[in-house]
């Protein structure tokens, strides 16, 4: 059976490829009334990946995180020493790109199976430390290499990636991370991972391998965390292993929660907000006034979980919410005049009966029929 095409599906896709071929036009026209954009572009769709990667394990999933960011060190480190690698051979050019992604997300992929293994008898509090802990012995590691190896603690340089192009790589990569995760979760493996973390206990019992899901969904999220990380060292001349800190991956998981539990949607517009306001307070707050940047990030990033959970505004957020614009839009999309009726109406069942009739009906009984009487002498 055909299943009807639903635009509200595929919303996010049609948004992030439309702003992705507008910034295009807009970089190849040399449109941008400054270079800095092209930079803030690539740190916000870098940002974008690493928070619809993590949202299935937090928000799907339902197991707690915190070292997404180890995951994405990884990824930039192993893709960013094949690029080194590489750029005699081949240069600065698409396939050096490509080679060090690919390397970088298998490998981050197999760590993520690696930390998924322990996952298994793992969960909560005790999971977020394995994680966590995880992402510093990572971190440790790179930063007590050898200069000839990974640069040691004063980190790996790095080729840069044109700035024009290296953004456009980064929307390809977020809708290709869109369609896996989406189509994943919406399929009966989506439902299998929801229902581990609805009850696990109630998953098994139906039958429902959960080792199989649960290493499924740390590999996926591993595998675009690396490539976040490989982007990230093509964005940057050197990759230090300061930068991937345990902050930086409970960072990841605010704009996870902020954008709503197991929402893709709600995870790139918050990542997407919450990296622009960052890059937008470091431009603003200069000099004496640095020092306020963590603090009003804080107190924004504050008041956005008071919006998202005070009691008051509840009404407020049901009506003026992502959801309802983009149900108004596919409503406005649809053809008046391709709608069908229900056919389960009560007008179009063809064996229906007037209640006139039903009250006019009279009961009469067979006069061909008897009652028998009760063999066992029961009344």
């Amino acid at each position: 059976m055909k299943k009807n095409f639903k635009i509200k599906h595929y919303i996010n896709y049609i948004v992030v490829a439309a702003l992705g071929i507008l910034f295009t036009v807009m970089a190849l026209t040399d449109s941008f009334a400054s270079p800095l954009a092209l930079i803030q572009l690539e740190k916000i769709v870098i940002a974008v990946l690493l928070a619809v990667s993590l949202s299935v394990v937090v928000g799907f999933l339902g197991e707690l995180s915190l070292g997404h960011a180890g995951f994405m060190c990884v990824g930039a480190y192993l893709g960013g020493k094949v690029s080194v690698l590489l750029e005699p051979v081949l240069g600065n050019s698409f396939p050096t790109l490509l080679i060090s992604m690919a390397v970088g997300g298998v490998v981050a992929a197999a760590f993520g199976v690696i930390i998924g293994l322990p996952a298994l008898r793992l969960r909560g509090d005790y999971l977020a430390i394995v994680t966590l802990a995880f992402g510093e012995i990572v971190r440790s590691i790179f930063m007590n290499s050898s200069r000839e190896t990974f640069g040691g603690s004063l980190g790996l340089a790095t080729p840069r990636f044109d700035k024009k192009y290296l953004f456009m790589v980064g929307f390809v990569m977020v809708l290709i991370c869109l369609a896996v995760i989406q189509n994943m979760m919406k399929s009966k493996h989506g439902r299998a991972i929801t229902s581990i973390r609805d009850s696990e206990i109630a998953a098994r019992a139906t039958g429902i391998n959960v080792t199989k899901y649960k290493l499924i969904v740390f590999t996926v999220s591993s595998f675009f965390a690396g490539i976040a990380g490989v982007l990230y060292s093509f964005s940057n001349n050197n990759v230090q292993s300061t930068n991937f800190s345990y902050n930086y991956s409970i960072e990841i998981l605010v704009m996870v929660v902020l954008g709503g539990m197991g929402s893709i949607n709600g995870s790139i517009i918050a990542a997407t907000l919450i990296t622009f306001l960052d890059i937008k307070l470091q431009t603003i707050l200069t000099g004496n006034l640095a020092v306020l940047q963590d603090f009003i990030y804080a107190i924004v990033l504050i008041l956005i979980v008071i919006y998202n959970n005070a009691p008051g505004l509840k009404n407020f957020r049901e009506k003026y919410n992502l959801q309802s614009l983009i149900n108004k839009i596919a409503k406005g999309m649809q053809n008046p005049a391709k709608r069908r009726d229900d056919e389960a109406k009560w007008h179009r069942v063809p064996t229906k009966i007037e209640i006139d009739e039903v009250l006019s009906t009279k009961i009469q009984r067979d006069p061909t029929t008897s009652i028998k009487p009760d063999k066992g002498g029961n009344d």
